[in-house]
């Protein structure tokens, strides 16, 4: 099998991988090998197709064809990141980042997953219920809508408002409050900040994106009404296995402010999630 090698005589440094073909930008620059992050404004009308000697000139591969659709007549700015593609709107760092200490290092958001917000699913058994998505087997997350029978270890129970809230709403805007006074930085995680994506007091939903400072992974943080009375919440990290601790000191952090406000909000212990712990290697 041959590989063919598109050369782009673009302007700017890029290197992309797309579905196992390279893509390089005539720059003197070496493509990066692992961790690498690649940014650019790549234009169809700069592609110059050149193929290996022994592969037909008049054939074009199908993977090329992809490449060069997605570029034709468009500037595209993508970042691929241990083969997960971030959009636009997630490549700029947050605004309440602690530092721009480590802006020139290549960061690691990866995608946005799939499968976000509440919606109906089915367990293990088939059973369908509503609520977010679950966690999976990595000891990088925790759910409320995950049964504590079937996954303790990713297990954290609903937050629950107190009686003096006279609405959901009122409930969701107290919510909103804590999470927006959190302070990047705490407990040494999210120093790249954060952003509340989404808010909707009305459908009970929030989704807010965390950053680490040095490398830009990105956590997925979701808080959702489903039973009236209690908030189901979600933390889960994009990439890698093992989060260190980071989504149980997040979720405490929140937990607490919660509260100090009357509500019933169980954070993450030791005594709950020992399996999370010794395979992070963390105590809390």
């Amino acid at each position: 099998q041959h590989t063919n090698t598109m050369k782009l005589t673009a302007f700017t440094s890029s290197v992309v991988l797309f579905g196992g073909l390279q893509v390089s930008a005539f720059t003197g620059h070496q493509p990066q090998t692992r961790g690498w992050v690649a940014m650019s404004s790549l234009n169809a009308g700069n592609l110059n197709n050149n193929y290996d000697d022994d592969t037909s000139s008049h054939l074009m591969s199908r993977r090329e064809s992809i490449v060069k659709t997605l570029l034709s007549g468009a500037t595209v700015a993508a970042v691929f990141t241990n083969g997960l593609l971030s959009y636009p709107e997630d490549s700029a760092a947050f605004a309440n980042k602690i530092s721009s200490k480590y802006d020139d290092r290549p960061k690691q958001r990866g995608g946005k997953p799939k499968g976000l917000g509440v919606a109906t699913r089915k367990d293990m058994t088939g059973e369908e219920y509503v609520g977010l998505h679950e966690c999976g087997p990595a000891p990088n997350c925790f759910c409320s809508t995950d049964s504590i029978d079937d996954d303790p270890d990713h297990n954290i129970p609903s937050w629950k408002w107190p009686s003096t809230l006279s609405s959901k709403e009122e409930a969701f805007q107290q919510l909103y409050d804590v999470v927006q006074a959190y302070k990047p930085g705490q407990s040494d995680i999210d120093g790249g900040g954060f952003e509340i994506v989404t808010y909707d007091p009305k459908a009970g939903y929030l989704y807010a994106q965390f950053e680490s400072l040095k490398n830009g992974y990105i956590d997925d943080v979701e808080f959702a009404i489903i039973k009236n009375g209690s908030v189901e919440v979600r933390s889960k990290s994009r990439l890698g296995y093992l989060d260190f601790g980071v989504n149980a000191l997040r979720l405490n952090y929140i937990a607490k402010g919660l509260r100090e406000k009357g509500w019933e909000a169980p954070g993450v212990e030791l005594a709950t999630h020992k399996g999370y712990a010794e395979e992070n290697q963390v105590r809390f």
